[in-house]
């Protein structure tokens, strides 16, 4: 198994680009870990808790103009191709620090008129209890995931910012990724250039402030070469569910698209009609909002694999 440590060297700050140069490569099926760091240097916690040397380290080179989050990769993946998927087994996700923090701004998040003023929140962590413990002494459970998860974009986009998540994945900010799961990204370039950050402690459905529990951790994953799936859009597979996904400016659409892949997908694992499939989405299928902070917003849709299998 290999370990990516996060660095200056193997980070890279606010954006995908399909141009990037890998800063390792791997076998399709091989096993890695990778260490993430979270944060510009207003989001410290001051004395009593642990930083991340590497965290201070990547400050010192500047905060990027293009805002965003800090990401370790890209990872490349041995004969992964355009048209190609690339599956993501979340094997393990663990914390690397003992603090969060979370951030309210002016014109930002689902209500930013309400709000006009900067309020920051350094949440501290335990991880042997695995609780986040609020300034008003709720004690949070702590479910850990990684909220940007994505290869490089089509070479076409150029420099994305990280911020919307789309076609590539990137900042999915879904709940539901954690240690278990599987993540499906189409493969836009070759090697498909996986990377990962903004890791999160705890968050809800929606992320509504904009911040979860932005925090350090690290992650075991298992990248596999899928060339046996003509699947164009980014889904995932819980033990027990199915997941579809939406991301668009409007609710409507993002509903639509995982809906419309959900059919689908149940169709084809089922042997059922499209009619059929339809109908076992509105009396068994979940639709959730994943986010509707990040410009581009999200709806996924559960679906237990008891029903389709």
């Amino acid at each position: 198994m290999t370990d990516l440590q996060a660095s200056p060297q193997t980070c890279h700050w606010g954006y995908f680009d399909a141009g990037m140069t890998p800063v390792i490569e791997v076998q399709s099926g091989d096993e890695i870990t990778l260490e993430t760091v979270s944060g510009g240097p207003d989001m410290l916690p001051g004395d009593g808790f642990h930083v991340p040397p590497e965290l201070l380290e990547i400050h010192a080179r500047g905060v990027p103009a293009m805002p965003g989050h800090i990401l370790t990769g890209p990872v490349a993946v041995a004969g992964a191709a355009p048209g190609d998927l690339l599956q993501v087994d979340i094997l393990d996700v663990q914390l690397r620090q003992d603090w969060g923090y979370n951030m309210i701004r002016p014109l930002a998040g689902t209500l930013p008129y309400d709000f006009n003023a900067r309020h920051r929140t350094i949440i501290p962590l335990d991880a042997d209890r695995n609780e986040a413990t609020m300034p008003w002494g709720l004690k949070l459970p702590l479910s850990p995931f990684f909220g940007v998860m994505g290869v490089a974009p089509p070479p076409g986009w150029g420099r994305i910012s990280t911020i919307e998540p789309r076609v590539h994945g990137g900042n999915l900010d879904n709940k539901e990724l954690v240690a278990g799961t599987t993540l499906f990204l189409p493969v836009n370039v070759d090697g498909a250039l996986f990377s990962a950050g903004d890791g999160h402690g705890a968050q809800g459905d929606g992320e509504v402030c904009v911040t979860a529990i932005e925090t350090a951790l690290k992650g075991r994953f298992r990248l596999t070469v899928r060339k046996d799936l003509d699947v164009c859009y980014p889904f995932a597979e819980t033990p027990t569910h199915l997941i579809t996904m939406g991301m668009d400016p409007d609710l409507d659409v993002c509903v639509q698209m995982a809906l419309r892949d959900m059919i689908v997908k149940v169709s084809a694992r089922a042997g059922i009609t499209r009619e059929e499939a339809y109908m076992l989405c509105s009396l068994a299928g979940d639709l959730r909002i994943t986010q509707t902070v990040n410009g581009c917003k999200g709806v996924h849709m559960m679906m237990a694999k008891a029903h389709c299998s």
